[in-house]
């Protein structure tokens, strides 16, 4: 079979026809998104409220490899919304507990798991080699460290965020034009420049979240990191999109590249990781 040759139904085998027959007959997906799909990395940083639904929905749609990173233990207090998680897993890692479910769906796909924090002297190699990046984190210093990691990688960006009913999703997408070189393409810190002011940004124990608002944010996410692997879905708008649950409201906010940007911008300053002690002062860079 050529590079340009249709890929067909009959191409999987009869197991994998079976296990994605209602993703196969969607016409913005298809045989070809199913393929590519299978030849797809993705690293999803933080297993928790946001990123156990990712994961529990990547799961199953037949991706090559998923790497998950979070330093975390399951706690009782994540159990209202961390859907992986189940009682008899309090205390154990969240990376092995979401790889064995993982596993459980499809024994067919690559995990590996990193029981670590994504920090300045993990980062760029924990990102290098995937094709798209989930940020499931909750804090202010860890999105700027993963957003910096993935343009000085060259990665796709899925970010979420979730606090209380509402919630918002961006992709923070570098996408390669036909002859492969990288296209300019909003970060995390033309969203926001600078770090917000200390103990501004509160933690879900402190403003509170409602279990389903994680879920539904998280979904999104996953359909995002799908549109970009896949490359059928209909194309988005560059924009952060702004859910409120608990008043039925969204907003788009059109994501412009900030040319003057201390990472993606013309004349760059960020050229290694570095971790933005302003950001820290705004939440726990390292959330267990």
């Amino acid at each position: 079979m050529t590079a340009d040759a249709p890929i067909l139904h009959s191409q999987f085998a009869p197991e994998q026809r079976e296990r994605f027959a209602r993703q196969l007959v969607l016409p913005e997906w298809g045989p070809e998104a199913q393929a590519a799909l299978a030849n797809t990395s993705m690293l999803v940083v933080g297993v928790g409220g946001l990123g156990a639904p990712v994961v529990s929905y990547l799961a199953g749609v037949g991706l090559g490899r998923l790497t998950l990173v979070d330093p975390g233990t399951v706690r009782r207090a994540d159990l209202h919304r961390q859907i992986l998680y189940r009682t008899e897993d309090i205390g154990k890692p969240k990376v092995e507990v979401a790889a064995r479910h993982v596993q459980a769906v499809d024994p067919n796909v690559a995990v590996t798991t990193h029981t670590t924090t994504f920090r300045p002297e993990n980062g760029l190699e924990l990102v290098r080699g995937h094709d798209v990046v989930i940020d499931a984190t909750d804090n202010p210093a860890s999105r700027y460290l993963v957003s910096d990691a993935c343009v000085l990688e060259g990665t796709p960006l899925v970010f979420g965020a979730v606090s209380r009913l509402e919630g918002q999703v961006a992709r923070l997408v570098r996408d390669r034009s036909p002859e492969g070189h990288l296209q300019p393409a909003p970060c995390y810190r033309c969203l926001h420049p600078a770090a917000p002011p200390p103990d501004s940004v509160p933690s879900c124990a402190e403003a509170g979240i409602l279990g389903p608002a994680a879920g539904v944010i998280g979904a999104w996410i996953a359909i995002e990191a799908l549109r970009i692997a896949s490359g059928t879905l209909p194309e988005a708008p560059q924009a952060l999109l702004h859910l409120d649950l608990g008043q039925w409201r969204t907003q788009r906010i059109q994501v412009e590249r900030n040319r003057s940007c201390a990472a993606c911008g013309e004349q760059p300053v960020i050229r290694e990781l570095v971790l933005d002690e302003a950001a820290c002062l705004s939440g726990d860079p390292f959330p267990g």
